[in-house]
């Protein structure tokens, strides 16, 4: 029962390039980002984004693609990385749509301030 850790790796980095930045230590360019998006020393917000989203996308499509061969019968597949694939996708997919709830929060915040 072979777990892929790649991913975790990648957001656990993330997850510490976010930390950092937030306890206003210098952090380097944010990979992908467009020249002259992000500032010096700055996360590009968007990037940071759009890299989260695609890898929920991505561990989705995985486990669908997953779940369809054990339920076509693939000798190289078994329930317990089927399942954990799945909730694996499950997981990454609320997480992203708690984000978004707490996005579209403080945009309403923002909005209902006086000026």
């Amino acid at each position: 029962m072979a777990i892929d850790t790649r991913n975790l790796d990648q957001m656990l980095v993330e997850l510490r390039s976010a930390g950092a930045v937030a306890a206003g230590k210098p952090v380097g360019r944010a990979a992908g980002a467009v020249g002259g998006a992000a500032e010096a020393g700055g996360a590009d917000f968007a990037v940071a984004l759009k890299n989260a989203i695609d890898q929920v996308n991505q561990a989705q499509q995985s486990a669908q693609q997953m779940s369809q061969g054990f339920a076509a019968g693939d000798s190289n597949v078994n329930l317990q990385d089927v399942m954990i694939n799945l909730q694996k996708a499950n997981l990454s997919f609320q997480q992203m749509v708690q984000v978004r709830n707490k996005l579209v929060t403080a945009y309403h915040d923002i909005m209902n301030m006086p000026v």
